[in-house]
């Protein structure tokens, strides 16, 4: 409801207005002060959206209620005069400061009536321009700080943002990855981004002035759905907290208060923001790292890429060979490097940073390689998830047996990057849709009757069509749930079932989404 202050310092007046309409009907709660001093006090602690006070009352007139209001910058509400005939020039002068409207007593239910809803109309066009200001300048600031982060920006934006935090503050790029691959299969991409959205949103209600400073689906990687966040020592150190523990209390609060399961990556800290690119080009790299690290909800780089005072050698002898081994496809040579660098790096002194470096330049490596086959696709996504799928559970990630899955298996597929498999697979791929639609398909089992990697498939189809495999299935069974319905007397369960759905209800929402109406109202119109 609205809000209304009126104030007068004759109470029956001041009963009379209260009594003169139903307020509550109109959509206006009611506040009254005696003058314009009370007035004045009462607004130091609450806000409402209109003010009617009477021109001429004793310790504060309305008129210098309206001055003091806007010399103190105390609201923004919309003031309305009460005058009598003989103060009309005082009505004018208040009209000068900005004032709405003024009524002549006495007044009337009609008129009182029509000046409450013009204020609720200018309500409602301020409150839009406002929205529309506030979208405007979050995309503003959103494509300010994508420059920062890419490293291309300059003395323009650095200005645009000292207004609105100290530049020079030690700060670290955080990005809040949500866990697709361990959502339902049943998740569609608009789905995704919608638990994205839900995340995104409890990430608002958290950070609260300093979620301007947080980015939706920064990543360039369709495999991504992220919310990326720009964190400065101030803000832990405003609640008395160090980063971790700010950071720790930030992961907490968002998956209690959205049951998603979400990974955090926390680039190294910088001096500046003119130097945030490198904290997010070292979350770039963590990302990489996941799948050579044991799984957790937080990952901080200076953690998981430690180096000693003292240096810290790479077997780079026998990490070459490795390469040589994977590019070639050998297992048997895999397997022999990969005992040779495990026994090197037992004669060398295993550490964590050791390790640490030395499988750092495998990976990197490895995704030149890839990259030189095929630019177009995301090869460090690629990696991670070929490291993830070859982990065992029980077993060490980056561990001797994690490492050797690895490698057999990213010798495959540079195999069929090299035998560009995109040409003949995707057009098998949709002639099985198109004959086994109704059966339970997956990218998965597709891949591994086509001898093709899961993740370069699922990358090679996305380029394609646009949209995930699971989509694309969704919507021919959809297509084909259509033609039933045009030419058949199916019911529309025996529908859903003929094209591969267990679940009737999910059919019916899938078929919504797709077609704008129920598989009922479908029917019948045609």
């Amino acid at each position: 409801m609205l809000k209304v202050l009126l104030v007068d310092d004759e109470p029956f007046i001041l009963q009379g207005l209260k009594k003169l309409i139903n307020w509550e009907d109109e959509g206006w709660q009611v506040y009254t002060t005696t003058n314009g001093q009370e007035a004045l006090d009462f607004l130091k602690e609450e806000t409402v959206d209109l003010i009617i006070a009477d021109i001429k009352m004793p310790v504060m007139s309305g008129l210098e209620l309206l001055k003091a209001i806007h010399k103190e910058k105390l609201s923004d509400a919309y003031f309305v005069i009460l005058s009598g005939y003989a103060e009309f020039s005082y009505a004018q002068e208040a009209l000068r400061y900005d004032c709405t409207d003024y009524i002549l007593k006495p007044v009337e239910s009609d008129q009182l009536k029509e000046i409450l809803v013009k204020v609720a109309d200018l309500n409602t066009e301020r409150n839009t321009k406002r929205q529309n200001d506030a979208r405007k300048e979050k995309a503003y600031l959103d494509r300010t700080l994508m420059k920062l982060l890419s490293g291309k920006f300059d003395r323009n934006n650095l200005e645009y943002l000292a207004d609105k935090m100290n530049v020079e503050e030690d700060m670290s790029y955080v990005e809040i990855q949500l866990d697709v691959e361990t959502l339902s299969e049943d998740f569609s991409d608009e789905e995704k981004k919608g638990q994205l959205g839900k995340l995104y949103s409890a990430a608002f209600d958290f950070l609260k002035d300093d979620a301007q400073f947080c980015i939706m689906d920064v990543s360039d990687s369709e495999k991504i759905y992220d919310v990326g966040f720009i964190y400065s020592e101030a803000m832990a150190r405003r609640i008395q907290l160090t980063r971790e523990e700010y950071l720790s209390k930030f992961l907490d609060y968002l998956i209690t208060n959205t049951n998603l399961p979400i990974t955090m990556l926390v680039g190294k800290s910088v001096s500046g923001i003119k130097n945030i690119s490198k904290s997010y080009g070292t979350t770039n790299v963590l990302r990489s790292l996941q799948g050579f690290r044991e799984m957790k909800n937080i990952y901080y780089y200076e953690n998981e890429y430690k180096i000693s005072g003292t240096g810290v050698l790479i077997c780079k002898k026998q990490l070459d060979n490795l390469i040589a081994g994977i590019e070639r496809g050998e297992k048997v040579e895999i397997r022999k490097t990969v005992d040779e660098f495990y026994e090197e790096m037992q004669k060398t002194g295993v550490t964590e940073s050791t390790m640490n470096l030395n499988i750092n330049y495998l990976l990197f490596q490895l995704i030149h390689l890839a990259s030189e086959l095929d630019s177009e696709v995301n090869q460090e996504e690629i990696l991670r998830m070929i490291s993830e799928n070859t982990s065992e559970e029980g077993k060490s990630r980056g561990g001797k047996t994690h490492l050797r899955r690895m490698a057999y298996a990213y010798g495959e597929y540079l195999s069929q990057l090299r035998k560009n498999v995109s040409k003949g697979v995707l057009g098998d791929i949709e002639e099985e849709v198109k004959k086994n639609y109704a059966s339970n398909l997956t990218l998965k089992d597709l891949s591994e009757k086509y001898f093709v990697n899961s993740a370069y498939l699922g990358q090679l189809f996305r380029k394609k069509y646009g949209c995930s495999f699971k989509d694309y299935l969704n919507n021919h069974r959809i297509e084909e749930a259509a033609k039933l319905l045009r030419k058949s007397d199916m019911k529309i369960y025996e529908v859903a079932e003929a094209v591969g759905y267990k679940d009737v209800d999910y059919f019916v929402n899938k078929f919504i989404d797709a077609k704008g109406c129920t598989p009922t109202k479908y029917k019948k119109n045609i």
